[in-house]
């Protein structure tokens, strides 16, 4: 027989556990609340928990346990996504948004009922339930699951909120209030908010403000002591802003490293500890430090980690406390001991280049360290026609030139990894977690690099005039015209053929009527661009633009 584990860790129950609007709501109505929810979701059934508002996802959750229930939490609230749960029967969307598109699947909208007495007993739970199962994207199939059962959430919440008490000089963490820019339904934002509330004995207010100005007014609603839950994304955006922010005890970030020098800014503009928390969906939260403090990571706890094989069969693994199993983790460490590490990069990121070999999460630190970069990322590219792969960077970066990043890089990496080329985008496709995936930045990476414009061409348009009578076709002269459009608007690309180039071995491969939606893709082809326009999968038009003077 299992044992049980309370909902809440030991606390005052008329004290606040959560924040809606600047108005505290104790535990004691808040497991009110959770008992009269809980009766209302169907026998048996799973919910998949998507309310943006914090306060009513944990209820959402709250009650899912209460019933024995586990919550669902996909990456993403896509109705494709949702659709691929389809075959279990038993799932129900839990939200707080008409508009929300639950996909076909039954769905219950949670809300706060009036007029219940508080609450004066804390609720008990197997901690053997599986309280959710996270599903995470795969690279293709549906989401995978990753389960976690409520003892080992205690645990893990529980060694967390001990070593954040340690780092602050407190005795808890009793009584701090958490802003989190982070969804709740992502595991590092379910962690260390809404668990750390419910587990750990701090409190966590409902919203989840993502610019400056909304988490500056967030901070300034909470009272002292308060803690900044979020990413170096965010972070980074709200330092640049150059707002006046409330002093808070603990900034709290995840998802990838933090420069020191980012921390140490963070921590004059906020007066307060910034410690990073260093984990995966796969074990967990497993180790936390001091940014400021140095390079070296602590793990969490009674966890502990070694290392198994050599070359590129070496992996490092983690165990005990609330990881049951040794778990492999998807980085390469320095381990000093068994309980202390430093952080190398992602084992899958490992790039070579001229015999060389680094990360792509290491590029990307030095990239955003560089003063004038707001955000960027490296991507390498296929095999180049030289035979050598050598890395691109998108950078958001208004006031300086590619030469600049270009110079800026030199003094910090190793020449093979300086890029040849860095493109400036007006922003890269993050998540609301500040992640950038590999599929999406794959994506973004090559439609910027084939230089992708899409145009829609009007019924109306008036090339259809009398080519052809009844049966209107656009001509070769107006695609052509769309591909100078399209050139124009990619300055770098167009500086490699002038400003008005010649077109070569120009085809046109399929008719264009009223209505088509066209894609122009430009791509270096040596010294010239190389040319194609779609209409969905077929190619319309091709050709090549090199440098001389218009035909």
């Amino acid at each position: 027989m299992s044992a049980a584990l309370p909902l809440l860790a030991p606390r005052d129950l008329d004290a606040p556990l959560a924040w809606c609007a600047g108005v505290p709501v104790s535990a004691a109505q808040f497991i009110a609340e959770a008992q009269w929810l809980a009766e209302r979701l169907p026998p048996g059934a799973r919910p998949v928990n998507l309310c943006r508002d914090r306060y009513l996802f944990a209820l959402g959750l709250a009650a899912a346990l209460l019933r024995g229930q586990t919550s669902l939490m996909p990456p993403n609230a896509l109705p494709e996504t949702l659709q691929q749960l389809c075959s279990d029967g038993r799932i129900v969307v839990l939200h707080d948004d008409p508009a929300e598109d639950a996909a076909g699947l039954p769905a219950l909208a949670v809300a706060r009922p009036a007029g219940l007495a508080p609450a004066r007993t804390v609720p008990l739970l197997s901690a053997d339930l599986e309280a959710v199962c996270l599903l995470t994207s795969g690279s293709t199939g549906p989401p995978q699951p990753h389960v976690k059962r409520w003892g080992p959430l205690v645990a893990n919440i529980g060694a967390e909120a001990q070593r954040l008490a340690e780092l602050l000089g407190r005795d808890s963490i009793a009584g701090l209030n958490v802003l989190a820019t982070v969804p709740a339904q992502h595991s590092y934002g379910f962690e260390s908010s809404v668990l750390l509330a419910l587990l750990g004995g701090a409190a966590f207010d409902a919203g989840r403000p993502f610019y400056p100005a909304d988490i500056t007014a967030g901070l300034a609603r909470l009272p002292a002591p308060r803690a900044l839950v979020t990413t170096p994304f965010h972070l980074k955006a709200l330092l640049l802003a150059g707002v006046a922010l409330p002093p808070a005890a603990l900034v709290l970030s995840a998802t990838a490293p933090l420069s020191p020098q980012l921390a140490a800014q963070a921590e004059q503009a906020l007066d307060a500890r910034l410690v990073e928390i260093y984990g995966c969906t796969e074990a967990g939260q497993v180790a936390a430090r001091r940014t400021t403090d140095g390079p070296t990571w602590t793990t969490l706890g009674a966890l502990h980690l070694w290392r198994e094989g050599e070359g590129e069969d070496e992996r490092f693994l983690v165990a005990g406390g609330h990881v049951t199993e040794p778990t492999p983790l998807a980085d390469v460490l320095e381990l000093q001991d068994e309980r202390h590490f430093r952080l190398l990069g992602r084992a899958n990121d490992l790039i070579h280049v001229a015999g060389k070999r680094s990360s792509l999460a290491h590029l990307n630190f030095h990239l955003n360290r560089i003063e004038g970069v707001d955000d960027g990322a490296f991507w390498m590219p296929p095999e180049q026609a030289d035979g050598v792969t050598r890395p691109v960077a998108f950078v958001v970066a208004p006031a300086l030139s590619e030469a600049q990043v270009i110079q800026a890089l030199r003094e910090r990496l190793e020449p093979a990894f300086v890029p040849r080329r860095v493109i400036h985008v007006d922003a890269l496709p993050r998540e609301a977690t500040g992640k950038l995936g590999a599929r999406t930045l794959e994506e973004f990476a090559r439609a910027q690099l084939d230089g992708e414009t899409r145009f829609e061409v009007p019924a109306d348009h008036p090339a259809f005039e009398g080519h052809f009578p009844g049966q209107p076709v656009l001509p070769g002269v107006a695609l052509l015209d769309l591909v100078l459009q399209a050139l124009a608007t990619r300055p770098a690309l167009q500086a490699r053929v002038g400003a008005t180039p010649s077109l070569d071995e120009v085809k046109f491969l399929a008719p264009v009527g009223p209505g088509s939606a066209l894609r122009v893709l430009l791509r270096e082809q040596g010294a010239a661009l190389a040319f194609e326009v779609r209409r969905g999968p077929i190619c319309v038009a091709r050709g090549r633009l090199s440098a001389g003077t218009a035909a």
